[in-house]
């Protein structure tokens, strides 16, 4: 690079490293091109993905540490040779940006761009190694294009679907959310109330996959966290067992037991439907689900979810008024607080009772929390004799306790239901489809088109994206149906029918931004280079090349349904001869979450924390460090315990120190490595020693991803050649050689720091006389003779009993150790008034002496 005059001076030094150093260096790294995939095949290549982040304001602190932590290892992986993608884009649908754009009086473009713009100048100013060339936002129409021909290929293949359905609704945002976006019944957002709407939504029918989803996971295991990978598990929830049918009694009976209370009936204010079942058929069989159908003789009621379609078709008259208000306090529970084991299970009689299909006896029909809808068929037998959680809800409702008596085996008992046509073999699935459809504006709008005489007719591919009409303000108000249904939107809401040419409509809802993030990570193979192809997603060579990726770096928060979708998605289009592969992260690492005080950082809180005001406060290589420091990736950092000012402090130390050796002649051309002779014993060979080690551990904690700990062996041997540095050469040591052991340890520095703080690191790299960029150096060589020890701490043991330790050489042989031990303080206290009677030496780590009393 062309010469650049050093910033020089114990204050500025000590401020920074200062503004004007990032800036060299971030412009160095982007006229040049540093970080861009080549993708030339000339180095193995390896990709690396980051949760791509939301528009929403300046990055804040959790970004600033997966970016850190993802950053640590892309630029590992550069030095140790490969060729690395690592790219960076925004996931910038959603919801917060059109209410942002309700509150302005503007389009949610506005507010999303300019954000962009905002997290992009603090990205590129946290001097994040990402290859800007293949930068994306999901908004994009040729980014929200390909996302709407995901869903006409899901629509094609029957994988997607129009059904009506109870949903999440948010009476406040007026809009369906998804299970994982409700919160104790509350909306995850914005805190409202959520109640239960019966919609027509269209769905992505990804149980179809469940099998695959599950199996697949067993490749994963070691290179995903193990919570994720239950976490997973759980979700899609596979059971084995049977099926069995309980006939209804027309007759019904008289009441079993007792209710508990549901609490008083929640009323909402909205313009449109109300959270009310719609009238059901009644069924003349309620079938179950278990996975102990050896238990069915002790079973003494069945009960169902009061939320499932099943206990509004099976509630006798009388009893509706009772399972409307189970039924909405059920809803406002949410499911991980009625599905606890330890919280008692609300129940209400149905009015109903079904025919025991063994004994004939009639069973009482219950509505009970812990019964969930999309789990089985909806009900289940209570067997309080063999399930804790059916004992209790049959004591607080006075039901029978009933038998222990079971059948042979969990196979005879299919066998025998399977005999009886009673029952037969089952898989039940937790796993719910994927419920894709959104009531706002901000969004791809789903492409299909509702014509009276065709029904659903898709979009044509050659008229894709469908644009968003230019809506802002109070057009984009919630008025319990989407803004595409307002008046506003009837000019592009009303087209021909793509097959008759009849007067028709547009669907009015747009897609979950999870269908947005579901295949983001191929698009960005396809990005580099030539660009995106005009007439696909991605090019499959592309992908083919780069997929899976080698590591995602994110927030666990994410474990479940956007890494269950982007799953689901990579087998679809593998079934489809787009993708090789049949998951697309091999390795995934999550980190921690990032407080204030003990607590959550949030705006609300008043301990929001915006990364740009710590970058202009501490520079950005102190907050890396700070943050990479603080601890184990997978913990949480707590920033009001993090010190950046003293991580700046160390990055001067760092600069002082490549001043102090300077650019004078560097041993070896490819990096790091001093070949100078040096004397065993001298301070340059304890130097040399140290540096060797430090790389060598260094290897493998980042294997590891124990990152921090890196740091801290970085910081020991800057201590270490700052002592060097500062003592010089003993007397007698060759001046030549320390001279080229404190060289060697600092560009072992500067490269190891560069993982983490790459701004010092270039600076120091550049005031050390190396060309062009200590992120195009290579991982320096260890020697494997300066990684042996020295000397070794041997244990000396009496009668099995350590007693004493002792420093000797590694060679020592038996003899000399065998006479050392004997002469130890600890052994000749320990053997007064004994006779030896053997020493057992394991040179050079043990020895063992053997005695008896002597008196005997």
């Amino acid at each position: 690079m062309d010469h650049v005059e050093p910033v020089s001076g114990d204050d500025r030094v000590l401020g920074g490293p200062p503004r004007e150093i990032e800036d060299r260096w971030q412009r160095y790294w982007a006229e040049h091109g540093t970080f861009r995939a080549r993708d030339d095949g000339a180095r193995p290549r390896r990709y690396l993905l980051t949760m791509f982040p939301y528009p929403s304001g300046d990055l804040h602190m959790g970004h600033a540490e997966v970016f850190a932590l993802e950053d640590v290892v892309a630029r590992y992986w550069r030095l140790r040779g490969f060729d690395v993608l690592n790219p960076i884009g925004w996931d910038s649908f959603g919801l917060p940006a059109e209410n942002a754009a309700i509150r302005r009086g503007e389009n949610p473009a506005v507010f999303t761009e300019a954000n962009i713009t905002t997290q992009a100048a603090t990205a590129h100013r946290y001097g994040v190694s990402f290859d800007w060339s293949r930068r994306l936002e999901t908004h994009r129409p040729e980014y929200s294009r390909w996302t709407q021909w995901l869903f006409l290929r899901l629509l094609e293949r029957d994988l997607a679907y129009r059904a009506t359905a109870p949903v999440n609704w948010c009476p406040d945002d007026q809009t369906v959310l998804a299970n994982e976006q409700v919160v104790g019944g509350r909306c995850e957002r914005c805190g409202a109330v959520v109640v239960q709407r019966e919609l027509t939504q269209w769905f992505v029918r990804v149980t179809a996959y469940a099998d695959r989803l599950l199996d697949d996971m067993d490749a994963l295991e070691g290179a995903w966290p193990a919570r994720v990978l239950t976490m997973q598990r759980n979700w899609v929830g596979r059971s084995t067992g049977a099926r069995v049918r309980f006939p209804v009694v027309p007759d019904g009976g008289p009441h079993p037991g007792r209710d508990a209370a549901a609490g008083p009936r929640r009323t909402t204010a909205t313009d449109g439907p109300v959270d009310t079942p719609p009238v059901a058929v009644r069924p003349t069989l309620v079938e179950v689900f278990t996975t102990r159908p050896d238990t069915l003789p002790g079973a003494t009621f069945v009960a169902v979810a009061p939320d499932g379609p099943l206990a509004p078709a099976l509630c006798a008259p009388e009893r509706a008024d009772a399972l409307a208000r189970h039924r909405e306090a059920a809803w406002a529970s949410g499911e991980i607080e009625r599905t606890n084991a330890q919280r008692p299970s609300a129940g209400t009689f149905l009015g109903t009772w079904v025919r025991h299909p063994v004994s004939g006896e009639r069973l009482p029909v219950w509505a009970a929390d812990h019964v969930l809808p999309g789990y089985g068929t909806g009900a289940v037998m209570g067997v309080p004799a063999h399930d804790d959680r059916d004992a209790r809800f049959a004591a607080a409702h006075g039901l029978p306790a009933g038998s222990g008596e079971t059948w042979r085996g969990v196979e005879g008992a299919i066998a025998r239901l399977e005999a009886d046509d009673a029952g037969e073999r089952a898989t039940s699935y937790r796993l719910r489809d994927w419920l894709v459809s959104r009531q706002r504006y901000w969004g791809a709008p789903v492409p299909v088109v509702h014509c009276p005489g065709c029904g659903v007719v898709p979009v044509p591919e050659d008229e894709l994206p469908v644009r968003l009409p230019d809506l802002a303000g109070d057009d984009l108000l919630p008025r319990g149906r989407s803004p595409l249904a307002s008046p506003a939107a009837d000019a592009w809401r009303r087209v021909p029918c793509p097959r008759c040419g009849a007067d028709a409509e547009r669907d009015p809802d747009t897609l979950d931004t999870f269908v947005d993030s579901s295949w983001y990570f191929l698009r960005y193979c396809s990005l580099g280079g030539d660009g995106p192809p005009d007439d696909a997603p991605f090019r499959p060579e592309d992908a083919r090349r780069w997929m899976p990726a080698a590591q995602y770096v994110g927030g666990v928060e994410h474990a479940i349904l956007h890494l269950l979708y982007s799953r689901f998605v990579t087998k679809f289009l593998h079934d489809e001869g787009w993708v090789d592969v049949v998951e697309p992260f091999a390795t995934l690492l999550n980190q921690g979450q990032v407080l204030n005080g003990g607590r959550a950082m949030s705006k609300s809180l008043g301990n929001g924390v915006d990364l740009g005001e710590q970058l202009d406060r501490h520079g950005a290589d102190a907050v890396r460090l700070a943050m990479v420091f603080a601890g184990p990736p997978e913990d949480d950092v707590d920033w009001a315990d993090v010190d950046p000012g003293a991580m700046r402090r160390f990055c001067a130390r760092v600069l002082r120190l490549a001043d102090a050796v300077g650019p004078g002649s560097s041993p070896g051309e490819s990096g790091p490595g001093a070949r100078a002779v040096v004397v065993p014993g001298s301070r340059a060979h304890a130097l040399r020693r140290a540096t060797h080690r430090t790389v060598h551990e260094a290897e493998d904690l980042l294997d590891r991803d124990r990152f921090n700990v890196v740091v801290a062996r970085v910081m020991e041997l800057v201590t270490a050649a700052r002592r060097a540095s500062e003592d010089g050469p003993v007397a007698g040591e060759d001046a030549g050689a320390h001279a080229a052991a404190v060289r060697e340890a600092v560009e072992a520095v500067t490269v190891l720091l560069s993982l983490f703080a790459p701004h010092t690191a270039e600076e120091a790299w550049h005031r050390l006389g190396r060309e062009p960029s200590v992120a195009e150096a290579t991982w320096p060589a260890v020697d494997p003779a300066l990684l042996v020890a020295d000397e070794v701490v041997a244990a000396v043991q009496v009668d099995g009993k350590v007693r004493d330790r002792v420093r000797v050489p590694a060679d020592v042989d038996e003899r000399a150790l065998h006479d050392l031990a004997l002469a130890t303080g600890g052994v000749v206290r320990a053997t007064s008034g004994r006779e030896v009677v053997r020493v057992v030496v394991r040179a050079p780590h043990v020895v063992n002496v053997v005695t008896r009393d002597a008196r005997s």
